[in-house]
């Protein structure tokens, strides 16, 4: 369970040497707003999230913050729904509001990754397998080059010992946001998966694949050796299909707004 209640106005103090950048970020554009609403529909649409799980993007007037929903369903997130976060994980205008208990996923990712634009977590039922068995998930397609060289694992036990799983704080945060070093994927044991992207879209297609990519990969697995794309090979195919992530965009949105 992701999506448990915090409070919005609790400060957490990041380590010396961490900071939030501070300050008001302004308004965000409200374009980008009604994109990262959408975005949670259309994850919901696709079957990465439930009940549970959850979208965020980089503030667009603030590198320093970044716009997260309030603690609901994604897929019945709307405009108004979106709030501001800074990267200590406060919210800056719920108006008592609940919020995401593990939004510190979101703001440690962002602190460590300045080419995260967006950030997904889910617990999309192929991938967990994966991380179960500590087997990264590796690229079995093109659809899939994004994952490269494979996922990252994280083991919470390794930094925290026996806890409920859950990203409930800054350092639990940082540990996850190190264990995913440059990739773009990472899978939680006992838990789900975070995966990242350079746009809103992109993160966005990545989870929805990872999820496809898991079941495939758990099927090729059964038949016996799996060759899986070089390093090379998923690399060009990554490459060419960012360009045409808007062409699945457009699909997706059309089927969340019939």
């Amino acid at each position: 369970m992701t999506s448990g209640e915090g409070n919005p106005r609790s400060v957490h103090h990041s380590d010396a040497g961490h900071t939030s950048g501070g300050g008001q970020p302004g308004e965000a554009d409200p374009q980008l707003i009604a994109k990262v609403a959408l975005a949670n529909r259309i994850l919901y649409d696709q079957g990465v999230v439930d009940g549970f799980g959850h979208v965020s993007v980089r503030h667009d007037r603030s590198p320093a913050h970044f716009l997260l929903a309030r603690n609901m369903a994604p897929g019945l997130v709307a405009s108004e729904d979106i709030l501001t976060f800074d990267l200590d994980g406060n919210a800056l205008d719920a108006g008592g509001r609940r919020v995401y208990l593990e939004r510190f996923i979101h703001s440690e990712i962002y602190r460590a990754r300045p080419d995260v634009q967006a950030v997904v977590h889910s617990h999309s039922p192929s991938v967990i397998p994966f991380a179960a068995t500590r087997t990264p998930l590796r690229p079995i397609y093109h659809m899939s080059g994004f994952l490269g060289a494979g996922s990252a694992i994280f083991e919470i036990r390794d930094v925290a010992g026996d806890t409920d799983l859950l990203i409930r704080d800054p350092a639990l945060g940082r540990a996850l946001a190190s264990a995913l070093g440059t990739h773009s994927a990472i899978l939680m044991r006992g838990h789900g998966s975070t995966v990242v992207g350079t746009s809103l879209e992109q993160a966005v297609y990545r989870a929805i694949y990872a999820e496809t990519n898991a079941r495939l990969q758990s099927q090729a697995v059964a038949l016996g050796e799996v060759t899986y794309l070089n390093e090379v090979e998923a690399a060009k195919a990554a490459a060419t299909n960012d360009t045409q992530i808007a062409r699945a965009w457009e699909l997706w949105q059309r089927a969340v707004e019939r």
